[in-house]
């Protein structure tokens, strides 16, 4: 059974409940916000946990049905966690910049990557070796801008259904791109961030390294979790305990019904019963209703009548 364990006391050592200076908040985040101190704002911790409750069931299900999810966080706070985290959950990332048409020009991003795959063909079967120097030079300066900002796409075969953005502020291009393709966006998002962008808010601090990791990692478990158990995959021992499958195939003389072992029973013809093949029954019970006497016939009419 999928499970979520989430500690309050982590959540507050991290720093989760840190916001930005009351002059850069935004309005729209007053129901997360607790209080206010020294100019900052603290945010509550209780809708943090109740935000990542939701963010947490939601990726499972949504995994478990086998949909592509985005990690996305350029800030150098996020970069290297939303890379392992991605990593492990076997899903895309963007970690070091967002591309300008990452969702909505797909098929550029895709042509890119196939550049990228042919460049390291060339490398490992040592065509490179016959372009010149200077051009080998150009080749490998050309890779390695592919991989900075393409080598996390390379499994995402087609358009994510779902994106978990740390600081949508600052990946705003990606959250517009996800409005347009109706991928919906998880976020982590702090008090200056427009909740009503985003899906499925976190409210937390997305400044703070540590709460980044304690945020990635739980979604990255409840994406293992759905992956673990796929929805509308039967297991092994489910098929064998509920026996095979009935399958009926008009024949001639009748219908073949597989039953449960993989016997074939033919069902009986019209007009038979099931006592062995005799004609309405005839005493092996179960056959069909008994013929009517004929009715007589009239008498031929005399000569003298």
């Amino acid at each position: 059974m999928p499970s979520l364990s989430i500690s309050a006391r982590e959540l507050l050592t991290s720093g989760v409940h840190y916001g930005h200076k009351v002059s850069r908040w935004n309005p729209k985040m007053r129901p997360f916000i607790h209080a206010k101190k020294s100019l900052i704002h603290i945010i509550d911790v209780r809708e943090t946990i109740k935000g990542l409750v939701r963010a947490w069931h939601f990726l499972q299900k949504l995994s478990a049905r086998g949909e592509l999810i985005l990690f996305v966080g350029t800030k150098r706070q996020a970069g290297a966690v939303i890379k392992a985290e991605s990593l492990r959950a076997g899903m895309p990332y963007v970690s070091e910049r967002w591309l300008g048409g990452t969702l909505t020009n797909y098929g550029t991003i895709r042509e890119r990557l196939h550049r990228l795959r042919e460049i390291e063909q060339w490398e490992a079967d040592s065509t490179i070796l016959r372009y010149s120097k200077k051009e080998q030079s150009a080749i490998h300066r050309e890779k390695r801008k592919l991989l900075r900002n393409l080598d996390g796409l390379r499994t995402m075969e087609r358009l994510p259904a779902c994106l978990v953005i740390v600081d949508p502020q600052h990946e705003a291009i990606a959250v517009q791109e996800a409005h347009k393709i109706g991928a919906a966006t998880v976020a982590l998002i702090d008090s200056d961030g427009d909740p009503d962008k985003i899906d499925i808010s976190i409210p937390g601090n997305d400044d703070s390294m540590k709460v980044v990791q304690i945020i990635i990692n739980k979604l990255a478990d409840a994406i293992v979790e759905g992956r673990a158990h796929p929805v509308g995959v039967p297991k092994a021992e489910d098929i064998q305990k509920a026996g095979a499958v009935s399958i009926s195939v008009p024949e001639k003389q009748g219908a073949i019904n597989v039953g449960k072992g993989g016997r074939p029973r033919r069902a009986s013809t019209p007009g038979m019963g099931m006592g062995g093949g005799r004609p309405f029954g005839g005493g092996g019970g179960g056959g069909g209703p008994r013929p009517q006497p004929p009715a007589p016939s009239a008498p031929a009419p005399t000569a003298g009548a």
